[in-house]
């Protein structure tokens, strides 16, 4: 009787098992059928270079990617720890290491070509960098999420923790322009100065910037102490417009900690991560702890939104985005510290095809994947930020079918 009731058992589990694995193939049967594309990549493990004199970067807070494909980052040396700053002292410790300058430029082949950076004369340094964007004219332009503490206890933005128990008052109410050579243009606002989310003169902890070719406009995402968007001329500096969420007028009142069950923000939660302008006139906004983008008009019209891995707490889900290179920009890659990993969406829909990536420190892997970039070609430029503290490159394979929902690691193919 017992023999006859394991064998039962047996059969019944592979009954299961068949069917489980019936339903598999056939979703990704008819993924395949629907022809179902998106952009393939494969993780270049040789990209970057090494740097020169036993340099060392910290948290790495930036990406972008210039009109002839060289690859701009911003680091925190701040963040460093005491084994990786030997050689920062007089006489030197050691041989290793010494904190590299935080604005570096590489070229398409991963060689380190300029660099510069940091305190100097009729400006104010952040405190603590947080991105960088270099414009279609040229000009290179940085943020900061600064406070006054010491900056190896900033974080990217833990929001899981309500604003008033963090500790410090945000220090960097000011975003910076300079020349590609690191000669200082202009800055918008002033330390310690914000008066808060509708206050039309400083920043509060600015993120991300992006500049309008078209009408030459500079779109903050300002985003770590305020709730808004908000535009600016960007030779100027002349105050336009901000919003908040829904387009409505930013309110900073406390909204306490993210919970997915709750009714949907009608706020920004901080911090508010990126503001990207698509070639058509979209603007996409990355709210970042609520898990969500958020689309507009230029003048501030929402038009949609979309959540992205809705039950992520603590840092959030979207953290930055950037478009494919085709004439249509028909895919967003949005960055995603908390999973590891890269989604790959449909721009009109916000559907998410599939992603890839993985929590890890060996190349194709992540540790708090912080921003993102494309070049002209088509690949695919992430940083890391906390522990992470490196640069990494994706590049692209062209389109091909969407079999797996997720990807993980991307090696190379033998």
């Amino acid at each position: 009787m017992k023999r006859n009731v394991y064998i039962g058992a047996v059969i019944l589990a592979l009954v299961v098992a068949l069917g489980i694995g019936s339903v598999v193939l056939e979703k990704r049967a008819a993924v395949q059928a629907a022809g179902v594309q998106a952009p393939q990549f494969e993780v270049d493990p040789m990209w970057p270079k090494p740097l020169p004199n036993h340099w060392v970067i910290g948290m790495t807070i930036g990406v972008s990617v210039d009109a002839q494909d060289n690859v701009w980052i911003i680091h925190r040396g701040g963040s460093l720890e005491a084994k990786e700053t030997y050689g920062n002292t007089n006489p030197p410790g050691a041989d290793c290491c010494v904190t590299a300058p935080p604005v570096l430029e590489f070229d398409k082949a991963g060689n380190l070509i300029a660099h510069w950076g940091g305190p100097g004369e009729g400006y104010n340094w952040p405190n603590s960098n947080h991105g960088i964007t270099v414009d279609y004219k040229g000009n290179v332009w940085i943020g900061g999420n600064g406070r006054t503490v010491d900056p190896k206890l900033q974080d990217t933005g833990a929001s899981n923790v309500p604003e008033a128990s963090q500790p410090g008052a945000y220090a960097d109410n000011q975003i910076l322009k300079f020349t590609k050579d690191g000669k200082f243009l202009m800055q918008i606002g002033h330390p310690f100065k914000s008066k808060g989310s509708n206050d039309t003169e400083n920043l509060k902890g600015p993120a991300k910037l992006f500049i309008d070719q078209k009408t030459n406009e500079l779109y903050v995402a300002d985003g770590y102490g305020n709730r808004r968007v908000i535009v600016f001329d960007a030779d100027t500096g002349k105050y336009k417009r901000h919003w908040g969420a829904y387009g409505h007028k930013p309110d900073d009142t406390d909204p306490g900690i993210y919970n997915p069950d709750a009714p949907i923000d009608q706020q920004f939660r901080n911090p508010v991560h990126c503001a990207q302008l698509a070639d058509d006139g979209l603007l996409y906004v990355c709210d970042r702890a609520n898990d969500r983008i958020q689309v507009f008009k230029p003048d501030g019209a929402f038009v949609k939104e979309q959540i992205i891995e809705k039950r992520t707490l603590g840092d959030g889900s979207v953290w930055d985005i950037a478009f494919s290179k085709d004439p249509e920009q028909k895919y967003i890659y949005l960055s995603d510290g908390a999973n590891e990993k890269i989604h790959i969406l449909l721009r009109d829909t916000l559907q998410t095809l599939t992603s890839f990536g993985d929590g890890g420190r060996q190349p194709g892997q992540f540790y708090a994947v912080h921003s993102i970039a494309t070049d002209s070609k088509g690949n695919i430029y992430t940083t890391e930020t906390y522990r992470g503290q490196r640069l990494q490159k994706f590049v692209y394979k062209g389109l091909g079918p969407v079999t797996k929902e997720d990807q993980g690691v991307l090696w190379p193919k033998k």
